[in-house]
């Protein structure tokens, strides 16, 4: 990621496609409450590890509506986005040595923390759909296995997880003892008919572990304000790695997130028409290159990921694409993609610049792609 930074940052110019934002903030009416937060002189103090109790209160209400998960208060954790929630997942149910799969293309920060937790990754592939493979996880599981993770709607790819698939994962870990770690941060994000599942709502109380994040829906991505709702019996172990590591996630953030989840998921749908006007130029410039690429449906998050027709590296295309085309992408090497796929973000850029960028993403295909 640094070296595509720095790519960009030696070609003036440069439209990305790379970051995975949206281009709209939070609410004004949720900004609102932070005088009111301000003018409270224990707001300035540590708020409680687990999170100011009418957030997590407010979240469980949202997920009983919205997921069908039946998890109280007490299972939700606050915490400074779920990526910081991701990695306290792992400090608090593996040891050094353990194993944790993670299905390719993986979302590299997954890989990261893996490795930070003194633990190896486990790398199994999805089909050409990128859509898990049940019989191919249960094969890579190993005495050290401790978890499998899945993210849907999914990045990098924008594939999203049918319910019955999901469901042959979650049961898999429950009959060989493992945690399923589910990330749902782009759960708002579907187009096309999909339909966004939560793994949760089958029960599994005892092994099913997801990952929640305001980041994307609501624009809050500097906030940091994510969410882990885990089963009972991690609590204690979670509270002394949130205490370690952070303490607490931001107060003010969490009073702003509590109007958030008042306002509702309303203000995300309102932004999806913007979105999905995006999407469509994406998929009808993608649909112009012909048999130059491969793209696998992508009806969720806001990412798609072509794989091109050629035998140069992802490294060396992103780069030329960069320097000759003045448009980036990710490198499909940085998720342990297979072939030359790169990945396209769409969330972050008004219409007509996404436009353009599009336009010399696909100039610099036809270019390098005969």
């Amino acid at each position: 990621m640094p070296l595509v930074g720095r790519w960009v940052a030696e070609s003036p110019g440069t439209i990305s496609l790379g970051q995975g934002v949206v281009a709209y903030g939070p609410p004004a009416a949720a900004l609102a409450a932070i005088p009111a937060f301000l003018a409270r002189p224990a707001s300035h103090r540590y708020v409680p590890d687990a999170g100011l109790p009418e957030l997590r209160a407010a979240f469980a209400e949202k997920l009983a509506r919205e997921n069908g998960v039946a998890a109280g208060p007490e299972r939700v954790m606050v915490t400074a986005g779920a990526n910081q929630g991701f990695l306290e997942v792992l400090l608090a149910i593996t040891d050094p040595g353990d194993e944790v799969i993670l299905l390719t293309p993986y979302y590299f920060n997954n890989e990261m923390a893996v490795r930070l937790a003194g633990c190896r990754p486990v790398c199994v592939p999805t089909d050409a759909s990128f859509l898990p493979v049940p019989e191919t996880i249960a094969a890579a599981i190993t005495p050290r296995t401790r978890a499998v993770v899945t993210i849907s709607p999914n990045n990098p790819t924008g594939a999203v997880y049918p319910r019955a698939l999901l469901a042959a994962v979650n049961r898999l870990c429950g009959d060989r003892g493992l945690y399923h770690v589910h990330d749902e941060a782009y759960e708002y994000f579907v187009y096309d008919g999909a339909a966004h599942f939560s793994p949760a709502a089958l029960g599994g109380d005892d092994h099913t572990i997801t990952l929640y994040t305001l980041s994307k829906a609501f624009g809050f991505a500097s906030w940091r304000v994510g969410f882990v709702v885990a089963p009972a019996h991690l609590e204690g172990e979670l509270l002394k790695v949130q205490d370690t590591n952070a303490i607490c996630a931001p107060g003010i953030s969490q009073a702003v997130a509590v109007e958030l989840l008042r306002i509702g998921r309303a203000y995300c749908d309102e932004q999806l028409e913007r979105l999905a006007a995006v999407r469509a130029e994406a998929l009808r410039q993608l649909a112009a290159l012909g048999d130059r690429i491969a793209l696998p449906p992508s009806p969720g998050a806001f990412y798609l990921m072509p794989r091109l027709r050629t035998t140069q590296g992802s490294m060396a295309v992103c780069e030329r694409l960069v320097r000759e085309h003045r448009v980036a992408v990710i490198p499909g090497a940085t998720f342990a993609a297979d072939g030359c796929c790169v990945r396209l973000s769409y969330g972050g850029l008004p219409l007509e610049t996404a436009r353009e960028g599009l336009a010399r993403f696909a100039a610099g295909v036809r270019d390098m792609v005969v």
